[in-house]
């Protein structure tokens, strides 16, 4: 087509199909005209004065409207992805690397109520399956840190002893004396492992042990109150040794005796004598109730031979490890009568409690109760053992009664445990041996047994 047949751009009289322009372009031919700036009828399309075009939007359509294009067609630019919407919950994994999903918070408390206390959106409006749940999370909680506690005061025992272990004695004076054996400090080594141990040797003229008795000790070794026996160290194994023959091996080295410790913390602290008291006899009625499961008594329940150590992963001013080492005079009973151990341990606790002991304080007055029914009533050893855990820990006495419900009392307890233990782990500072104690108790308590401790210590 020639020059003079092609119409203007520009003239006002040409019709022609309606086309895409410029909006920038437009925009600016619109505006007013500057001083001094002659205005052509071509400017419109003038290639010098044409303003710089503004960037265009690739406009997609959402998903929920419908579109009118081609089906498969893309309504996005060539080159560019269409980006999920985040809002969406059926994005697949193919849309994953856009960008995370964002939740709403009824969303989210969904996740945390069906992750922690394993409840759906639908139980957080009901308070009996949200007290039910926290319920069920204290108390798996509790039983967690004590199994966990557990692990750390009973880790790096020293397991039975073989020809293969060499043995060296650290000294040859004895580290304790109890009422029939010495202790003598000696390290087994086997490569680079290598563990202290005792060797509980015979005073001259003391009773031997029974071989029954040797079995047991050896049976029940794993036992956190019961010392654990090792083996036998033969005779010549130790040429400086002090002693001649052969000796036991027992796991822990025990450091004092019960009876000797405690005057010490009576005159230290009469106030805490009361609670120390509490704390052994609890531990040693946890070895009796092991020892009666098996038909077993004790012929003779002796102080002496209530030894003390330091338990593992504690710090030294905690409550001690009590053991009870006295496995001479074990006898087999079958069956065990009932309270077998509750006429020994109601003597005992009486020598136990100094004469100058002030019964002013709620716990020296039940544990003096207690050692005056124990010959009387004859509990077992477990029954004992929760009564004295009732009158460390509560609870009270003024509970005890027909138609008081005892299971609210156990699940506040409970939360309160968690509490100071959360506390303590907030302040750096570790639970000790009471702490664990304590868990244990709590974690086994029913209200079925709360009341029979109760009942056992006001009859």
């Amino acid at each position: 087509m020639s020059d003079a047949q092609t119409p203007e751009a520009s003239s006002p009289t040409q019709q022609s199909e309606p086309t895409y322009g410029n909006l920038g372009e437009v925009r600016a031919h619109l505006l007013p005209s500057k001083a001094g700036r002659v205005r052509t009828p071509g400017s419109l399309s003038g290639a010098n004065l044409q303003p710089p075009p503004l960037p265009r939007k690739a406009l997609t359509r959402t998903q929920s409207l419908p579109t009118g294009a081609t089906p498969g067609r893309s309504s996005s630019r060539a080159g560019h992805a269409q980006r999920p919407l985040l809002g969406a919950r059926s994005v697949d994994e193919s849309q994953a690397e856009a960008g995370p999903v964002v939740r709403t918070p009824v969303e989210l408390t969904s996740s945390v109520a069906e992750l922690a206390l394993g409840l759906h959106l639908k139980d957080l409006h009901s308070p009996v399956a949200v007290h039910a749940a926290l319920t069920a999370q204290q108390l798996h909680g509790l039983r967690g840190i004590h199994t966990q506690l557990r692990a750390r005061l009973t880790g790096g025992r020293p397991g039975p002893c073989s020809p293969s272990h060499s043995f060296r004695l650290l000294d040859t004076s004895p580290c304790l004396e109890s009422g029939d054996a010495c202790y003598y400090r000696v390290v087994r080594v086997l490569g680079d492992a290598w563990h202290v141990v005792a060797a509980k040797v015979p005073k001259p003229g003391a009773e031997a042990a029974h071989s029954r008795g040797l079995e047991l000790q050896a049976l029940l070794s794993p036992h956190f109150n019961l010392q654990g026996l090792c083996g036998l160290l033969p005779a010549g194994t130790l040429p400086a040794a002090p002693w001649t023959g052969s000796v036991a091996l027992v796991a822990e080295v025990p450091e004092d005796t019960a009876t000797r410790w405690l005057q010490e913390v009576g005159a230290r602290q009469p106030q805490e004598l009361a609670r120390s008291v509490a704390l052994l006899l609890l531990q040693l009625t946890a070895a009796l109730e092991c020892l009666e499961a098996r038909g077993a008594v004790l012929a003779e329940l002796r102080p002496e031979n209530l030894l003390l150590a330091a338990p593992r992963g504690c710090a030294p001013a905690g409550p001690p490890r009590l053991l009870l080492a006295d496995f001479g005079r074990v006898h087999q009973l079958p069956p065990t009568p009932p309270g077998a151990h509750a006429p020994q341990l109601g003597r005992l606790l009486c020598d136990l409690l100094s004469p100058t002991l002030s019964p002013a304080s709620p716990l020296a007055r039940g544990l003096q109760d207690l050692a005056a029914r124990l010959p009387r009533v004859r509990p077992s050893a477990a029954r004992t053992r929760g009564a004295l855990q009732t009158l460390l820990w509560g609870p009270g006495l003024e509970l005890r009664g027909p138609g008081v419900l005892l299971g609210p009392w156990l699940q506040v307890r409970r939360a309160w445990m968690l509490v100071q233990l959360a506390e303590m782990a907030a302040c750096g500072q570790g639970p000790d041996l009471q702490d664990w104690l304590c868990c244990e108790y709590l974690a086994e308590a029913t209200e079925e047994s709360l009341a029979q401790a109760l009942e056992l210590l006001v009859d």
